[in-house]
């Protein structure tokens, strides 16, 4: 039995680091305490409850967690302080640890959370608890559904969670469990009700999307069409979807498709063969070049942003030429670098070859000059063009920004921006580039 007036007239601040799903995730959770009557705090107000939501896909991110928690216990003394996601699934009893960390929830314990937070509540409190609940990986069976859009216009539908594939190099599987789904009728329910809340655009998230199904025997192609009925639905986005799982069917779906945009994300992560075999990649170059190219065949406007890890070991100086000389030829139009960073008790310690962080800073300063390239040219080629584009809330007095439906990023000007545009899709004449380039300046029609 939950007391609900030991939440009511609280105050709760929320941080989240890492993917869209955990910032999805977030807001779900801020969701659940609103409805026990908790109240999202302020600007110098201190906080009751602090949720920090972790992590762990890299060393540094673990840094930064670590660091994310104590600022919190700094800024809101005498708050109870609650720390859950990746990291916190990872190393939940050092986490715990910390000084002014109450509880740690897992993967499995999140999708519970006001329980938890009850239960603690009702014990006898000196000082911080440090207490923590995290199932082992094998049994993280829960599946926590998560609609939301915190402070932004985009909706963001968690179809999926956990990864069963294990890559040599990646935590993801020990921290999130193996991979989930719930119902396609779960989702297009989830799906209406933010259109009625007055959604425009829904990005569709999770760890391994593709592998949606496993649980309930369904297929993502089907979830895919499911949503494209969602009546008052203008745009969905699919996040990620891996190389392998990117069948040719969805691909000519999309490409017909009412409202799935021709906006791919596609993690590469090398474009070494010897690599990805390392890696335990479950495709190779050939097949990855097959999908890009069906895409631009089907969809010639498509934005394709590509994954890539850079100095994993094992990638020698010419496994690194041959992943540039592959990328520079694909038509994709920008690459997400990552540095590789050692994590604990993953089968990529076992493989000798070491990239030192210097050559790792150079290989990534040389693919993202790359991405730049990629990006502008891209951007280039349709200005003068009209476009819809849906626009996001903006400060009074500041200029407005929005995004195509092949995800080139538009800027209204403060003069032409208007409230009114909000979360509305406006026809627009797309100009030259914004100062530093990152937006193409826009005309209102």
């Amino acid at each position: 039995m939950i007391d609900t007036s030991a939440f009511q007239g609280k105050k709760a601040a929320y941080y989240t680091l890492g993917c869209k799903l955990n910032f999805s995730e977030t807001s779900t959770f801020g969701k659940m305490l609103e409805q026990m009557g908790v109240t999202t705090v302020k600007k110098g107000e201190r906080a009751d409850i602090c949720l920090i939501n972790t992590c762990s896909v890299t060393e540094v991110a673990d840094h930064k967690c670590r660091q994310a928690i104590h600022r919190m216990v700094r800024d809101n003394p005498g708050a109870f302080v609650v720390v859950t996601g990746c990291y916190a699934q990872l190393e939940s009893e050092s986490v715990s640890k910390i000084d002014g960390v109450d509880l740690v929830l897992g993967s499995d314990e999140k999708a519970d959370l006001v329980q938890h937070l009850s239960e603690a509540w009702s014990m006898p409190r000196e000082g911080s608890l440090h207490f923590f609940r995290s199932l082992k990986t094998r049994d993280i069976k829960s599946f926590q559904p998560s609609c939301a859009r915190g402070n932004r216009t985009r909706y963001f539908l968690k179809v999926q969670d956990g990864c069963s594939y294990f890559c040599t190099y990646c935590t993801i599987p020990f921290a999130r469990g193996l991979s989930r789904n719930p119902t396609i009728a779960s989702l297009v329910e989830q799906a209406a009700q933010a259109a009625h809340e007055g959604g425009r655009e829904i990005v569709l998230t999770g760890v391994n999307i593709g592998d949606f199904g496993k649980t309930t025997g369904e297929r993502f192609i089907d979830l895919v069409k499911a949503l494209d009925g969602v009546e008052g639905i203008r745009r969905f986005r699919i996040s990620s979807l891996e190389p392998d799982l990117l069948d040719d069917e969805l691909i000519d779906y999309c490409a017909r498709s009412r409202a799935f945009m021709p906006h791919f994300h596609i993690p590469l992560q090398s474009g070494s063969d010897e690599v990805l075999r390392l890696m335990r990649r479950r495709y190779d170059t050939a097949l990855f070049a097959h999908k890009i190219g069906l895409i631009k065949e089907r969809m010639p406007h498509a934005f394709i942003g590509v994954d890539v890890m850079v100095g994993c070991r094992g990638e020698t100086p010419a496994c690194f030429e041959e992943c540039y000389d592959f990328l520079d030829a694909l038509p994709v139009t920008q690459l997400h670098v990552f540095p590789y960073s050692e994590r604990p008790g993953t089968a990529a310690l076992r493989i000798p070859y070491v990239v030192d962080d210097r050559e790792k800073k150079r290989r990534s300063k040389r693919l993202l000059t790359l991405s730049d390239q990629k990006k502008e040219a891209f951007y280039a080629r349709y200005i003068g063009q009209e476009a819809d584009v849906l626009f996001e809330k903006a400060t009074r007095g500041k200029a407005m920004h929005g995004f195509t439906d092949n995800y080139i990023r538009v800027e209204l000007s403060p003069a032409m921006a208007d409230e009114a545009f909000d979360n509305r899709i406006v026809r627009v004449k797309l100009g030259p580039f914004n100062h530093d380039k990152s937006a193409l300046l826009a005309e209102l029609l």
